[in-house]
């Protein structure tokens, strides 16, 4: 995994990915105390960071392989990221996701064309059922972080933060990554080793999820007890990937760990000052620069919000906040 592979991945994903604007608001500078620079994913395709990675998996392979079609395992965005690319590729996919997944997420990755299989996320193992499935029909599985196309494509937001700090006269700062299994942080932070050294990744988590920042404390892989019970369900992962947690361990920051209520404030402050919808999940960098800015050095963070793939009913529970 290392940076020529970013930068093919990026490469292939032009033309077919949002090149995301960085967004400021002076607003939110006054709450976080700091200028706050915001990387809008949640504007991406499928409403995620997670369709770079999807379509740099699928791009990168061989074309009778990819005709035989893919198979993921998601919550929901890199499920609608794989049906999305699968779909733009005129390929069949098949997405397992949790049965308690939001329903919005449900209901546009099968929009995407892709058969959707729901499992338990507390009794079954989905690594199990997509080895199975992948094995009986064909499929080339497309795991969600750690896969090194996966990588490559969510380091090219990496590559776009770079380009657009320099352009604001940013050099230096700590960017803050909503994190999951570490695909997006460990693609972030090897796009800035090569492109903006004076910066730093700090992974974002909700508070009981915490497996990246406990790893990154103790100096080895630590996993979560349970896989169920956040709102932030988009980041909520076993524990770091294999192939992201040595990138993680040699290039990240301390973690930062968000409450839910931190969240749902975030994102009310996300529509309020920038008018821009961003999930529970998709908030934690947000959350964490905005209430927790006493563990951050200088005067710019930047951030991902990197979904707004919300439900109604939740996206009003966080408006609430700001009535």
């Amino acid at each position: 995994m290392n940076i020529d592979m970013i930068r093919a991945a990026a490469t292939r994903i032009k033309g077919h990915a949002v090149h995301t604007p960085l967004l400021n608001a002076p607003l939110l500078d006054e709450v976080a105390g700091r200028r706050v620079w915001v990387k809008a994913e949640c504007l991406q395709l499928t409403g995620s960071f997670k369709f770079r990675g999807a379509w740099s998996a699928l791009s990168a392979l061989d074309d009778a392989t990819r005709a035989k079609g893919v198979i993921a395992f998601s919550s929901g965005n890199h499920a609608q990221g794989v049906a999305l690319a699968a779909r733009m590729h005129g390929v069949p996919a098949v997405i397992i996701m949790p049965a308690d997944s939001p329903q919005m997420k449900l209901d546009n990755t099968r929009a995407y064309g892709a058969e959707v299989i729901t499992y338990d996320r507390g009794s079954e193992d989905r690594d199990e059922i997509g080895a199975r499935l992948s094995a009986e029909r064909g499929l080339t599985l497309v795991k969600p972080f750690d896969d090194p196309q996966v990588i490559a494509g969510q380091g090219t937001v990496g590559l776009e933060i770079a380009e657009q700090a320099a352009a604001q006269g940013i050099s230096e700062a700590d960017v803050i990554v909503c994190c999951g299994g570490g695909g997006l942080t460990s693609g972030i932070a090897l796009a800035l080793e090569a492109d903006a050294p004076g910066m730093r990744v700090r992974p974002a988590e909700p508070e009981g999820f915490d497996d990246v920042a406990r790893s990154l404390r103790s100096g080895g892989i630590e996993r979560n007890n349970r896989m169920s019970g956040n709102i932030c369900d988009a980041i909520i992962t076993p524990q770091p990937g294999d192939l992201t947690w040595p990138i993680l361990k040699r290039l990240s920051g301390p973690g930062m760990v968000i409450t839910e209520d931190e969240a749902l404030q975030a994102m009310a402050h996300a529509w309020d000052r920038l008018k821009i919808v961003a999930e529970p999940g998709g908030a934690a960098a947000l959350a964490a620069a905005l209430f927790h800015g006493d563990t951050l050095q200088g005067d710019d963070v930047i951030v991902t919000i990197s979904g707004g793939n919300v439900d109604p009913a939740m996206f009003a529970r966080a408006l609430a906040f700001s009535a």
